[in-house]
């Protein structure tokens, strides 16, 4: 999961190189951490936070196949 997130945010930025997922275990939840570049931040939000919303579908899609939750914020 945590590989599905990087290469997606890899894929909209400028900078790839900025981009850093961490991952935390919290009450059975695992939480993913997304922190891009400064000027990257919009491509990776969406309009309207279309993209960020897409991604944590595809997310929880990925989650529900391994039997767990997991959400995603983009700080």
């Amino acid at each position: 999961m945590k590989n599905l997130i990087a290469f997606i945010a890899k894929s909209l930025v400028d900078d790839p190189t900025e981009v850093v997922v961490r991952e935390r275990v919290i009450n059975g939840t695992v939480r993913f951490e997304l922190t891009v570049g400064e000027d990257d931040m919009g491509r990776v939000i969406g309009r309207g936070g279309r993209v960020a919303n897409a991604m944590r579908a595809l997310l929880r899609v990925a989650a529900a196949r391994q039997g767990t939750r997991a959400t995603l914020d983009i700080i």
